[in-house]
């Protein structure tokens, strides 16, 4: 009767209740969801902001407060934005611009990162080293010899600055990111490949494309975005009007005497930045996967 009756260990009395962990359980997902909530208020207010102030007159934004609603709701700023500003013209030389500059990265990158890491050959971890150098050269300190040798090369008045320059600045970075992601491609798949008689380029083209092309839309959004953004390089290289990407064709919107015409000018904005997140949303599991990819030796 008294072995029964046995007061419980102290281990016992002091371990907390299911209560106390359910309690640290509920602030921890409440603390997470009020973070994640700022993080998304923080980052949806701007652009709110952004496409609401698209739609004020000019009037609105010098005399009322700037977080005020617009009075009239239509779309007026647009056409102006989309004739009388020329973005459909900017919008066609950044794709102008963009596109062969993307593909060029790409390719050339994918075949070097390949030819870097699959293939054996004396020097090509010097080689890589130069790549990664190439990093660190300050885009800023290429410009004007470069602006020379395409003057006396002919190529000015063309989009063809744009697209070399922006191929030779992006093809380290890519380099390098793509090397790193053939390095957790099982070596395996190219010695059975080989076995089967399938020669480098048929192996780089049929299975090492294949299998990193994840990385390969992370890598291409990356320059994509920084492509699409440069304001140096194409306010630099672009001396007429017809040639300007949005970038620079954003500096441009001015109304009489000289003064910002606001209004067009959200209303251009807000097409650049919407048109962006849309193309981001559209691919972002694929981005997320190529994050990954490079992480884990697989």
């Amino acid at each position: 009767m008294t072995d029964t009756m046995t007061a419980p260990p102290r281990e016992i009395l002091a371990r907390p209740g299911a209560g106390s962990v359910r309690g640290r359980a509920y602030a921890r997902r409440l603390t997470r969801n009020l973070l994640v909530t700022l993080l998304v208020v923080v980052e949806v207010t701007p652009l709110l902001w952004l496409v609401l102030s698209s739609f004020k007159t000019q009037s609105e934004f010098v005399n009322d407060p700037a977080w005020s609603l617009p009075g009239n709701w239509d779309l007026h700023n647009y056409a102006d934005a989309w004739t009388s500003g020329n973005v459909g013209l900017y919008i066609s030389n950044s794709l102008l611009a963009t596109v062969p500059s993307l593909a060029l990265i790409i390719v050339l990158g994918t075949a070097a990162g390949f030819a870097l890491e699959v293939m054996i050959w004396r020097g090509r971890h010097q080689v890589l080293l130069v790549f990664l150098l190439g990093i660190m050269v300050p885009s800023q300190m290429i410009l004007l010899p470069l602006f020379r040798v395409y003057f006396q090369g002919g190529l000015s008045g063309t989009m063809w600055p744009l697209i070399i320059t922006y191929t030779a600045v992006g093809l380290p970075l890519t380099v390098f990111m793509m090397a790193t992601y053939f390095r957790a491609v099982p070596r395996e798949i190219f010695e059975a490949a080989t076995l089967d008689g399938a020669s480098m380029l048929t192996a780089f083209w049929r299975i090492g494309f294949p299998v990193v092309r994840n990385a390969v839309f992370t890598v291409a959004l990356v320059q994509f975005f920084f492509i699409w953004n440069d304001l140096l390089v194409s306010l630099t290289f672009t001396t007429d009007d017809s040639l300007r990407t949005v970038q620079v064709g954003l500096l441009n919107f001015t109304g009489q005497y000289g003064e910002t015409a606001y209004g067009p000018l959200f209303a251009a904005i807000s097409i650049n930045v919407v048109g962006a997140l849309v193309l981001y949303l559209l691919i972002n599991q694929r981005i997320i996967k190529g994050l990954t990819a490079g992480a884990v030796k697989g």
